[in-house]
């Protein structure tokens, strides 16, 4: 991994890194509140897709943080990491789990991407360079570490949950793509169910009522986690997929920030 600062503001600075794992350079955003870290670290918050939504977190945590003792928010570093000018084509690559296979829903109409299944090269990328990185040069607090995405980010957050969840405590995944790959995170998530007793890490899932067959997707997913783990599920009314990020960011940050 080799790491590159690009420029610093007073709010953010910017970062080129290239990972070994994925054989890609991505852009980060690293945002610390200003003042003296708690003696545990600062919370932090890793939010992929970065350059629709690094900005957005970090203004909701900060907002919130300014009345913590209602919110529960309190001041946290924000992460955010970005892909280049083939951001699409790359989030199939590096959101999608390995498969033998890849199938793409008809609404697509017989297009798609070539690389696909790079989630666990993109696993080894946010735990063993990114992360490692980020705690060398600030006071982090590794018992409060979300992990945010959305759409199909939002698939590579339960991903995560099912497969390396320990790597985070609390997940928030809005409008997920549940139905990647003929909907294969819904056995993930009956084995996983299988295999856990009770689950310590957090989630939250939201989406956007105008979603329609997402809603009906997430809400299984829902139903057949809720037993095992702290969840929250929120169905945003009016809202679309472009909308519903807006809408329920505030909420997410709180339900995995509550006491």
């Amino acid at each position: 991994m080799s790491i590159e600062k690009l420029e610093g503001t007073l709010d953010y600075s910017s970062y080129q890194i290239s990972s070994k794992f994925t054989d890609y350079k991505y852009t980060v955003y690293i945002h610390v509140p200003q003042g003296q870290a708690p003696e545990e670290g600062f919370p932090i918050y890793y939010v992929l897709d970065g350059s629709s939504y690094f900005h957005l977190v970090k203004e909701a945590v900060r907002l919130q943080s300014r009345n913590a003792l209602k919110t529960g928010v309190n001041p946290a570093i924000v992460v955010g990491i970005c892909h280049g000018e083939d951001m699409q084509e790359r989030r199939f690559y590096d959101f999608t789990a390995p498969a033998k296979e890849y199938s793409y829903p008809a609404r697509f109409k017989g297009k798609g991407y070539d690389k696909h299944g790079g989630a666990a090269d993109f696993h080894r990328f946010l735990t063993e360079e990114l992360k490692p990185s980020i705690q060398a040069q600030f006071q982090v607090d590794v018992h409060q570490q979300t992990l945010f995405g959305h759409s199909l980010a939002g698939y590579y957050v339960l991903w995560q949950l099912f497969h390396e969840r320990t790597s985070f405590q609390r997940y928030i995944a809005i409008s997920p793509s549940i139905w990647w790959n003929d909907h294969e995170l819904l056995p993930c998530t009956a084995t996983f169910v299988k295999e856990q007793a009770a689950v310590t890490e957090r989630l939250f899932i939201g989406v956007g009522e105008l979603e329609t067959f997402m809603v009906d997707d997430a809400r299984q997913i829902v139903g057949d986690l809720e037993n095992i783990t702290d969840i929250a599920f929120y169905e945003a009314l009016d809202e679309n997929h472009a909308s519903v990020v807006p809408t329920v960011m505030s909420r997410a940050i709180r339900f995995v920030n509550k006491n």
